[in-house]
């Protein structure tokens, strides 16, 4: 089942376009990473899908509600926390979990309680003396303690200490696993790498590619590097065509696989090597070139 759908999702500020014929389809139970560089639209997208924001065109719905006639009935069951966190200043963290549990119709005390010993805050501290890191782990209890269904995060990780980090992405996959949906933004190469089951990426408010992490891996290149062995003619070894060499340094050679490792294998077979690394496909490679170039092929 589809949590969340958008077709051909428009927004623009006057005569500047902020996201353009944006389509997605997020299922039920995955970790869906929105990956773009800052300013590329993934703010705007998660707007529109919260309901802040009227689409220019198109159309965009959660668990089959459309996001702008209906997002009363969104914002009381999805767990959201804005890029740009803003709460009372006065306020404690146990104030908030109060009033956000009147709002919610629901106790969250304990399960706010809970969240704050995994994440090491104290819940007595008004929100004017938090620092930011503290203040967006409170954003981050205050969106997940009522365990919703679909979580949209705008940029989670920013001002989390690695600790943090991790323990956030413990606890999302951990959410994932028991079939909730989690939907965040992120400008983060190796962040998405760590979580994320699906990628979506933006660039200048254009959907760019959109599918699984393992497909990604699939067409990304592997670094690989070739030691040979001494005494060797190099001259005399020719290049096949799914290899490229980017940098011969004596008898090590460096450079990216476009083939298979079997094809590597085979051609490698009888010739004289000393040693070979074959790398992880490079995500980092691919998703820059989406990044750079906006390619809709890598």
């Amino acid at each position: 089942m589809s949590v969340i759908v958008a077709e051909q999702l428009t927004r623009r500020y006057g005569s500047r376009r902020g996201i353009e014929r944006v389509s997605l389809n997020v299922p039920e139970g995955v970790l869906f990473g929105f990956l773009g560089p800052n300013g590329s639209g993934k703010t705007t997208t998660i707007r529109v899908l919260m309901g802040f924001l009227r689409p220019t065109t198109g159309t965009a719905r959660i668990h089959g509600l459309d996001c702008w006639k209906e997002s009363h009935r969104i914002k009381s069951e999805v767990g959201y926390l804005p890029g740009d966190l803003r709460l009372y200043p006065g306020a404690s963290g146990n104030d908030l979990l109060r009033i956000f549990g009147t709002i919610r119709g629901r106790d969250l005390r304990a399960a706010g309680t809970d969240l704050a010993e995994q994440f090491i805050l104290d819940l007595s501290v008004s929100v004017r003396k938090m620092s930011r890191g503290m203040r967006q782990k409170l954003g981050l209890i205050l969106a997940l303690a009522h365990r919703p269904r679909l979580l949209i995060l705008d940029e989670p990780t920013a001002s989390l200490d690695p600790l943090m980090q991790d323990i956030l992405i413990r606890h999302l996959r951990e959410l994932a696993a028991a079939g909730h949906t989690v939907f965040f933004s992120s400008h983060s190469l190796s962040e998405v790498e760590r979580l994320c089951d699906r990628v979506a990426i933006v660039r200048e408010g254009r959907l760019v590619a959109d599918e699984t992490l393992a497909g990604m891996r699939e067409k990304a290149k592997r670094l690989i590097t070739i030691k040979w062995q001494q005494g060797v003619d190099l001259s005399a070894i020719s290049v096949p065509n799914f290899l490229e060499i980017h940098e011969r340094d004596g008898r090590t050679w460096s450079g990216s696989l476009h083939g298979t490792a079997g094809q590597l294998i085979e051609w490698l077979h009888a010739k004289p090597v000393a040693d070979l690394v074959l790398g992880r496909p490079d995500l980092d490679s691919l998703f820059r070139r989406y990044y750079e170039h906006g390619a809709t092929e890598p």
